[in-house]
């Protein structure tokens, strides 16, 4: 179905949104937020989608934040509730079991920087600027950056970047580890087909094993973390993916992966 802010395909297993609001930079508002709720819970259902690409129309941002003309009308009491709603959605991003990677084909702002921060994965173009630049609005991160940066790059890196608002670009973010790779503007988007096509082509069932594994071991001490492992391996282990895989292993022969 035609959605009003996002383009929307799926080849061969994999699923691309682009954030479709160029005139804007691809600003986060109300309806993007509806409709990548309403896409990922359909995906969540769609066997058919292996592993997502998210990235954000022309040449100039992948999401350059929150909408200011929104941001500017919040109270306390609706700014909070705002903050609440880019959180939910952003979660079912990061937890809808299937990989989501982000490919950052320009600014990556505030709220779109907190996007890329849910994805699974982050690929930049060599063009790319990231930062969290809320604190010269008077405001923080809402949507999880104050939580999901620090996780991913320390805590003290995280403050540096949130206290002084810098946007920095593509070199440094795969220095700090705020992206996992720099690919040339004009490969980004075939580079990220590449990336998900791999992963699409494993076992979907040991795909989402493997995402819930890290995703929830890693707030858990080590002890918990290995019962999740284990728990989450012998359940695959009684599955009709792991039979074929291990079977075709020994017939050296490429495997059929059914998802069951």
């Amino acid at each position: 179905m035609p959605y009003e802010t996002l383009l929307y395909s799926v080849h061969q297993h994999v699923a691309t949104i682009t954030l479709n609001r160029p005139r804007v930079l691809n600003a986060l508002n109300h309806t993007v937020f509806n409709e990548l709720e309403e896409i990922f819970t359909d995906m969540d259902r769609n066997h058919a989608v292996r592993a997502i690409l998210i990235t954000g129309a022309g040449e100039k941002a992948f999401a350059a934040g929150a909408d200011i003309n929104e941001l500017a009308l919040t109270t306390a009491a609706t700014g909070e509730r705002l903050s609440l709603r880019g959180q939910s959605v952003f979660s079912l991003i990061e937890s809808c079991g299937k990989p989501v990677i982000a490919l950052i084909n320009g600014f990556a702002l505030g709220g779109g920087c907190e996007l890329a921060l849910a994805c699974t994965m982050r690929l930049a173009s060599d063009t790319a600027k990231l930062g969290q630049p809320e604190i010269k609005l008077g405001v923080i991160p809402g949507y999880g950056g104050t939580q999901r940066l620090p996780r991913l790059i320390g805590q003290s890196r995280a403050l540096r970047l949130v206290l002084t608002g810098e946007i920095i670009s593509a070199k440094e973010a795969l220095r700090i580890g705020l992206i996992d790779e720099i690919v040339p503007a004009a490969d980004l988007l075939a580079r990220g087909h590449e990336l998900a096509a791999h992963i699409a082509s494993s076992a979907p069932l040991a795909v989402t094993g493997a995402l819930e594994a890290v995703r929830h071991g890693s707030h858990l001490h080590l002890h918990e973390a290995l019962r999740v492992e284990a728990e989450i391996f012998g359940q695959l282990c009684g599955t009709q993916d792991k039979a074929e895989g291990t079977a075709a292993f020994l017939e050296k022969r490429s495997p059929a992966w059914h998802g069951r």
